[in-house]
């Protein structure tokens, strides 16, 4: 008998994505300095957008929430009243799934 069948199978590994992973929250925030003047209203708003979905991207991966298809609006939605952050727009939500889908 071979050697490879006398040993026993190993146990499957834990998966976060099963079951939830309570976040570490920032224990300081981060110090806000002023945005750059003089650029359209436009570019506030895309900017600000951006750090936000970068931040419940970082927040969803923390969770376990590894691919863009787990990433649904209303979890991304109760992602963002867990860490404190206004309601995503589904245009935000977009943006969180698009930077999953890259970081790979």
């Amino acid at each position: 008998m071979p050697a490879a069948a006398l040993k026993p199978k190993p146990l499957p590994t834990q998966s976060t994505a099963k079951r939830p992973v309570l976040l570490d929250l920032p224990y300081a925030p981060v110090e806000k300095r002023p945005l750059p003047a003089g650029r359209p209203r436009d570019w506030y708003v895309t900017h600000n957008r951006r750090l936000k979905a970068m931040r419940l991207a970082i927040a969803l991966l923390d969770s376990g929430v590894y691919l863009p298809g787990q990433a649904r609006d209303e979890t991304i939605r109760s992602t963002a009243e867990l860490i404190g952050v206004h309601p995503p727009s589904d245009t935000t939500c977009r943006m969180v799934r698009a930077l999953m889908r890259y970081s790979r």
